[in-house]
Formats: structure tokens, C-alpha cells, sequence
């Protein structure tokens, strides 16, 4: 960061100013640095969610939400779908650039001889309900990895970081893959180092003891392409919280299994399960336009879902590239014509030309086709946030090993305004009216 222009800041009607440094990053807006302002004139800044503050400085993702922009480590999100591969892109996002040859292969093994889950971790399981949901399944078991693996829990040690971040990357497609074996009554299917990354999960999830599974090429390349979309998205809420939960010393399995908590919510992982549904309530194609004239209707808590984003104020990047995926998965399974598709698909063209969304700067995002590929690839809706959290993961390591390798780190503290009653004496109950 470079920080040579300053920002002057005065009180009105104090002689109280303070000059602050306005600081540059590679790209997006100057951000001016606020640290020293309540030491020198005594107020501090509210910002409900964060939307203007930074809270760190990251090298590791850059959006810009006004022209569509996603880069990871600086490569556009379009080249990284077409030409890399989900573990290729792990290997960028935790050490900054693409691997040699040699060093994939290095880090290829290293994640997959990670895999396995402790025999034991088989026993947690049953202590669920069948009905469970699945990221209730994976909050707890990614949680009690810590549990298991002592010898990497320094948070302050590289070797031991380097250690949880491959088991994570590792195991987390393992207790997803479970968590919906177990749900089914399936026995679970142990990994084979025979697949790619994104292979091995759709084995560990499709596939039964009795019956050779048959691996389909443009599938895995689907799964894979979801991954990579879905590996990291700069500072979200569920990454927010894996740095606030890293900030105190936390273990790095805590610290994901609270991302995995904050990524539950519908406003954030659960938003293509919630696309899915909106499509079936909307139900026909003759029913979109009274449905969007409900969303446009303040009195109506209807919502259109898959549209709009907090950062994007133009077509999310990811939607472009997942709604051909998306075609070329239909074709491969035979899906001619999918009722929740051309749904989709007529909903986009309809909202895209209405006046209302355009103004307001609601363009599709990548939850709005994510859940029908997910969907036709055979992944019930249950299983949609966790497969999220599965790509995921390497965007949250990534960051908490950023966050715990710089020097500047501090715990997180957020301010309040406190507009509660003012001092008051207690008064003995006796004595109250």
C-alpha cells in the first residue's frame, strides 16, 4: 500500500482536526486511514455492515462490483474457468502465484494423501439425527478436527498452518460427501487418489459398493468449474468471519467451521437453494410477470432471488460463465427441456428488460444458475450450501494464513453506538412501583 496524500478531518465547532493518510491499493478506490482519528479528536466511525470500511488489506482477490470484475491473485475469474483446474487454482490462492509442473504434482499429493478422516470421526455421525442438515453435520465435524489432529494446531508455526490448510482442502469434500451418505442411509464411500479433486468427490458422493462407478468427463469438469467460481469472494460475510475468529488465536478448524456457520444463512451460501425454490413456487412461465409485479410491491414480502449482489452493480461475472456450464450439462444428461430452466432463462430476459431491475442495478448473480446445474447433476437442495462450503474452504484458509502471517494483525474489535437508558442507581425490588 502506498499512502503519500492525507485526509484532514475537523470537528465542528471544537478546534479538534486530524490529518489522516490516504491510502492506494494495486486497484479499486483510495481508502483513507482512519486508526488515529478517535486519539486525536474523539470520535470514531459507524459503518452498520461494513459496506465503505475496509478491514484489511488482502492480496488474495479483487472485485470491482461497478464493471464485473473477479480476479484472483490478479488472474480474471473467465481465464482461471477456462484453461485451470480447481486445484490449481488452491495452489494460486494460498501461495500467490501458479505452480511449475513440479509443484503442483508436490502439492496434488500433498492434498490428496490428506483425504481420509480419522476412523473415529466415522463414530460422530451417529450421534445426528437422519434428518440432519448437512452444514449442521459439517459445522460440527470440521469443529471437532481439532480434536484429532494436535500436532498442527500452532497457529503461529508455518509448518503447522501449511499442514491444516491441506488437511482442510483435503477433508472437508470427505465429511460433505458423508454427511449426505449418512442422511440416506448409504454406506460411506472412502476416497480414491486415482481422481482429481473434483472426481473424487462426485465418487464419494454418487457412488455404492456394489456397482463400478462410471465417471463422466463433462460432469467432473462441471463440478470443477463450480469450485473454482465458488473459491473466494474477497472480504464476504463467511470470510469476514473466519478472519474475526482467526484474530483471537483460534484453531484454523474453528475458525472454518464458523464459516461454514456464517455461510448457512440464506442471504449468503443458501441463496441458490432459495433460487430453486422461488422457481417452483413461481411454478409457469405465465406466472412471472404477476410474480415480479409482487416483488416490486413494498407490501409484499415477495423476493426475486439469484438477482443482485452487494458488491456487483453489473452481470456477476460467475453467472456468465456457470449459465453455459450449466447448457452444456443439460445436453450431456439429456435434459431437452427442464420446466425450471426455460423458467429461469425467461425470468432473466424479462427482469433484464424491466425498467424497475435495471434502475436498481439487479443483474442475475451466480446463485441464480448454480442450483439448476446442481440440481440436474443429481445434488438435492439440502446439499447445495455445503457443496458451497466445499469450494469455499481454500478461500477461507487462504485468508486466515494471510491474515495470521502478517505482523500488523490484530484482534477484531467492532465499535458501537451505544443507545441504550443513560446511568442509572439500582433500586431494591421492594421499593419499585
Amino acid at each position: 500500500m502506498s499512502g503519500k496524500r492525507t485526509v484532514t478531518v475537523t470537528l465542528d465547532g471544537s478546534n479538534k482536526s486530524t490529518t489522516l493518510p490516504l491510502l492506494s491499493g494495486t486497484l479499486g478506490p483510495d481508502v483513507f486511514d482512519i486508526r488515529k482519528m478517535y486519539n486525536d479528536i474523539g470520535v470514531f466511525t459507524f459503518d452498520p455492515g461494513y459496506g465503505i470500511t475496509a478491514s484489511c488489506d488482502s492480496k488474495i482477490t479483487f472485485i470491482d462490483g461497478d464493471e464485473g470484475v473477479l480476479l484472483y491473485r490478479g488472474y480474471p475469474i473467465e481465464q482461471l474457468a477456462e484453461k485451470s483446474t480447481f486445484l490449481e487454482v488452491c495452489y494460486l490462492l494460498l501461495n500467490g502465484d501458479l505452480p511449475s509442473p513440479q509443484e503442483f504434482r508436490n502439492f496434488e499429493a500433498g492434498v490428496m494423501r490428506h483425504n481420509m478422516l480419522h476412523e473415529q470421526i466415522r463414530q460422530f455421525y451417529n450421534g445426528f439425527r437422519r434428518d440432519a442438515h448437512p452444514m449442521a453435520v459439517m459445522c460440527g465435524v470440521i469443529g471437532a478436527l481439532s480434536a484429532f489432529y494436535h500436532d498442527s494446531l500452532d497457529v503461529n508455526d508455518p509448518e503447522s498452518r501449511r499442514i491444516s490448510a491441506f488437511r482442510l482442502i483435503a477433508k472437508v469434500p470427505t465429511i460433505a460427501a458423508w454427511a449426505y451418505k449418512y442422511n440416506i442411509g448409504q454406506p460411506f464411500m472412502y476416497p480414491k487418489n486415482g481422481y482429481s479433486y473434483a472426481e473424487n468427490f462426485l465418487y464419494m458422493f454418487h457412488a455404492v459398493p456394489p456397482e463400478d462407478y462410471k465417471m463422466n468427463p463433462v460432469l467432473a469438469r462441471a463440478m470443477d468449474l463450480i469450485m473454482i467460481l465458488h473459491a473466494d469472494h474477497e472480504q464476504n460475510a463467511s470470510t469476514s468471519t473466519v478472519r474475526l475468529a482467526g484474530s483471537t488465536g483460534a484453531n484454523p478448524f474453528a475458525c472454518i467451521a464458523a464459516g461454514v456457520a456464517s455461510l448457512w444463512g440464506p442471504a449468503h451460501g443458501g441463496a441458490n437453494e432459495a433460487v430453486l425454490k422461488m422457481l417452483t413456487e413461481i411454478g409457469h412461465v405465465k406466472n412471472i410477470p404477476a410474480f415480479l409485479e409482487d416483488v416490486k410491491d413494498r407490501n409484499n414480502h415477495a423476493k426475486l432471488m439469484g438477482f443482485g449482489h452487494r458488491v456487483y452493480k453489473n452481470y456477476d461475472p460467475r453467472a456468465k460463465i456457470i449459465q453455459k456450464a450449466c447448457h452444456d450439462v443439460l445436453a450431456e444428461l439429456g435434459i431437452k427441456d427442464d420446466p425450471l430452466l426455460d423458467l429461469a432463462m425467461e425470468l432473466e430476459k424479462i427482469a433484464l428488460n424491466d425498467k424497475y431491475f435495471v434502475d436498481r442495478k439487479l443483474y442475475p448473480n451466480v446463485d441464480f444458475y448454480s442450483g439448476i446445474i446442481l440440481k440436474a447433476m443429481g445434488f438435492p437442495t439440502s446439499m447445495f450450501t455445503a457443496l458451497f462450503a466445499v469450494s469455499r474452504t481454500v478461500g477461507w484458509v487462504s485468508q486466515w494464513k494471510e491474515m495470521m502471517e502478517d505482523p500488523g494483525q490484530r484482534i477484531g474489535r467492532p465499535r458501537q453506538i451505544y443507545t441504550g437508558a443513560p446511568q442509572r442507581d439500582y433500586v431494591p425490588i421492594a421499593q419499585r412501583a
